[in-house]
């Protein structure tokens, strides 16, 4: 078999796995294989990094759900009907409820069953990272901004589609109750009991075995009282918060700080666009305070923490949109040093037209850097390997010339005026993608985290 029949067998076998995308690097005989796949309707993009090809290819299944599988899809499960009615009785007996709603929900199309729990239970919900926008964040029962408390002080949580890892503290004092009960809901019996037992275990599809949990809530007729203690506890948490965070993002003296940049970024966006988020600060803020009101429109480092997913999962996300000509903006944000770890992607977004705009929040280093006469001064100081802090890099760095360079629109910002200016014209231009490049004080932080310790019984 010579390469290019080889290559025509592999693009006919994806084409009928209904493979739609293909990302990846060309080279001997991956040339065949891409032109082979053309051939076939299925669409190619160039990118510039295996790695990045390997994120766009996840967020485009991620994002429309298709699977890519010679298989069938396999038969919708339901958990034990004996172990959902140990749950409602557990739930029922909680003082502090809270509702875990992870990426797996999001994945397991589970949005509409699970408005309808928490709607009609009356519980308080938590979204993760990639959770968030299964139900909108601003949505009532939506404790987000109360996050260290509600974790701290649940006595029952039930988990769907969530994993007890280290974006959840692994389920374990001192950020969460020693003593809480967990109620897991997960596709994947491995990941059940991973760091924390839980009470109960609810093996099953996410929103087949949330289709069960309603039933029965509806069936009793049980609603968590909304005059519970509980809910003015988290209320009063989420409004101090809230005072807070507002206090800072209305500061607009310059260099401004995370805080600023989110406020003015998140009154500009679009309800309905995509957002894109890696980094350090740059990410966590960002997940407080750029909101998502639709499910599988938020795509950051998720569950390995890994940095350079940014501009793959853009670039996946756009080329969706825009074949499917949604009208839905995608907006990457970036901290600056995750930004160099797929940067060179921003060529691709320039070669296929992809109108993303990104925007750099840049404060010269990693979780920190230092300004320009203090880089000035260091060089004075003796060999800059030496004496540079390990999270520095180089101050003021021109992120907007490199996308200027591909023939997309770079726009360098330092005030408030000037980044709503810059997005404002980024969001209004389809023909081409933008990077904004936000110079913020390089020793901005996040808001300081306080934890109590909940006390241990012992029984």
């Amino acid at each position: 078999m010579d390469e290019v029949t080889g290559a025509q067998l592999i693009a006919e076998s994806l084409k009928a796995q209904k493979v739609d995308y293909m990302f990846g690097i060309v080279g001997v005989p991956i040339i065949e294989v891409a032109m082979a796949a053309q051939a076939a309707g299925i669409r190619y993009v160039g990118m510039r990094n295996e790695q990045a090809a390997c994120y766009a290819a996840s967020a485009v299944g991620y994002i429309t759900g298709r699977e890519v599988s010679c298989c069938p899809p396999p038969p919708v499960s339901l958990a034990d009907q004996g172990s959902v009615t140990e749950a409602i009785s557990v739930l029922k007996a909680a003082k502090t409820p809270l509702v875990i709603i992870g990426k797996g929900a999001a994945y397991g199309r589970a949005e509409t069953v699970l408005r309808e729990l928490i709607e009609m239970s009356g519980l308080p919900f938590l979204p993760t990272p990639m959770g968030k926008g299964v139900l909108p964040d601003d949505h009532a029962n939506c404790v987000a901004a109360a996050r260290s408390r509600a974790l701290l002080q649940a006595d029952v949580i039930l988990l769907f589609g969530a994993r007890l890892n280290w974006m959840l503290h692994f389920g374990l004092s001192p950020r969460f109750n020693p003593n809480v009960k967990i109620i897991q809901v997960d596709l994947c019996a491995e990941e059940m009991g991973n760091n924390v037992r839980p009470a109960v275990a609810l093996l099953g599809d996410i929103s087949a075995v949330a289709t069960q949990l309603l039933l029965c809530v509806r069936r009793d007729g049980w609603k968590y009282p909304s005059n519970a203690e509980w809910w003015s506890t988290l209320k009063s948490k989420i409004a101090a918060n809230a005072k807070i965070s507002k206090a800072l993002a209305l500061q607009s003296t310059v260099p401004l700080n995370y805080y600023t940049v989110f406020h003015h970024i998140s009154q500009l966006l679009p309800h309905d666009c995509i957002i894109v988020s890696e980094g350090a600060n740059t990410m966590d803020i960002g997940r407080t305070m750029l909101n998502n009101y639709l499910p599988r429109h938020r795509l950051d480092a998720g569950t390995f923490g890994t940095m350079g997913v940014g501009l793959g999962f853009a670039i996946a996300a756009a080329a969706v949109e825009a074949s499917q000509n949604t009208g839905r903006r995608v907006v990457c944000v970036e901290g600056d040093s995750a930004f160099g770890f797929s940067g060179m992607e921003v060529e691709t977004m320039c070669r296929y037209s992809l109108p993303v705009v990104v925007i750099v929040v840049n404060n010269n280093g990693i979780y920190s850097g230092v300004d320009s006469e203090t880089w000035k001064a260091m060089k004075q100081m003796g060999e800059l390997t030496s004496v540079a802090p390990p999270v520095s890099l180089l101050p003021d760095a021109r992120y907007d010339e490199v996308m200027k360079a591909f023939g997309g629109r770079g726009l360098l910002v330092r005030t408030v005026e000037e980044l709503r200016s810059a997005l404002q014209l980024s969001l209004s231009d389809w023909e081409r993608p933008s990077l904004i490049n936000v110079l913020i004080d390089p020793s901005s932080d996040r808001k300081q985290q306080v934890t109590t310790t909940v006390r241990s019984t012992c029984l």
